[in-house]
């Protein structure tokens, strides 16, 4: 062996060295977002990209969850490229119905034992816009009170003991009788769906919502004409989901995206009023119930499409 062999076999590991190198270092990804600040509800388009050797095997991102956020449509993979490296995108609309400031997790792109990670993607999810004209009510400190009431506690127990026994007789006497009383079934609607769900949100409307106290009537009984249609139109029980359950549901009938996002943020200002006492404007209360009827109207011509 020649005193050279050793040096030509250390420049050709390190040729090989340089390739794979290379190899590695010829691979891309990268995840944008179309805008980092959305209405609760709202489409947000998330295009991944890879750019990589024609050669290579790759496991693609995972697209199973993304935490706060629901998949709306998954596109299809597309590529491009001539010669030795080849791109690839796919193109996903997403959405939250969680308000708040989230993160788009880095999601891995695995070649062999090794992953390549997206960036992360922060996004701003918000109820409504925030009107600095309307008065700023502060959050009041707890107020500590002396309890002056424990000395009629065990007058409150023998209370308590007293209307719970009462409360059983009652309940028993009421059982007994209601099994001796035959029972008359309700008659079903002559109406379709639709049209009782129509009727219903005129009566809504005659009765308004200005009265003391019909506000939250308002919006509970908007909200109840919505589930009551699917329930009636579907045969699937509607009136024990929450709303974001009631939303996922109805993205199987393909309602227009501008669609979609009017009726999420109708069904999120509904809750607020009825748990965190919300008064929206007049305005907004005159489109809620707009919104319902011009979503009910498109549900129902969508099913009847599909079922025809």
């Amino acid at each position: 062996m020649s005193s050279r062999t050793p040096h030509i076999i250390l420049a050709i590991l390190l040729l090989f060295v340089s390739v794979a190198g290379f190899a590695q270092n010829a691979v891309s990804v990268r995840a944008s977002i179309n805008r980092d600040k959305i209405m609760i509800g709202e489409p947000i388009e998330l295009q991944l990209e890879v750019s990589m050797p024609a050669d290579v095997q790759a496991t693609w991102f995972p697209l199973d969850t993304l935490s706060h956020f629901e998949f709306i449509q998954k596109g299809k993979i597309d590529s491009s490229g001539t010669g030795d490296s080849r791109t690839y995108r796919q193109q996903l609309t997403i959405t939250s119905f969680d308000s708040g400031r989230w993160a788009l997790p880095a999601l891995p792109l695995a070649i062999g034992n090794r992953e390549y990670l997206t960036d992360s993607l922060p996004v701003s999810v918000a109820y409504s816009n925030f009107d600095p004209n309307q008065d700023y009510h502060d959050i009041k400190d707890i107020i500590e009170v002396e309890n002056k009431a424990t000395r009629y506690i065990p007058w409150v127990i023998l209370a308590l003991a007293i209307v719970s026994l009462a409360l059983v007789i009652y309940l028993l006497r009421r059982r007994t009788m209601a099994a001796e009383v035959p029972v008359i079934k309700k008659p079903l609607s002559k109406l379709s769906p639709l049209e009782e769900a129509l009727q219903q949100l005129a009566s809504l409307q005659q009765e308004g919502y200005t009265a003391p106290g019909a506000l939250k009537s308002y919006h509970t009984g908007l909200n109840d004409v919505l589930r009551g249609y699917m329930y009636r139109k579907t045969s699937v029980a509607t009136m024990e989901k929450t709303s974001g359950e009631l939303m996922m549901q109805l993205q199987a009938y393909q309602l227009p995206a501008p669609a979609f996002t009017k009726l999420a943020q109708v069904l999120r200002m509904n809750d607020a009023v009825k748990f965190a006492r919300y008064h929206p404007p007049a305005e907004e209360n005159e489109t809620a119930l707009q919104t319902i009827k011009t979503t009910l109207q498109e549900i129902d011509a969508l099913i009847s499409k599909t079922t025809t």
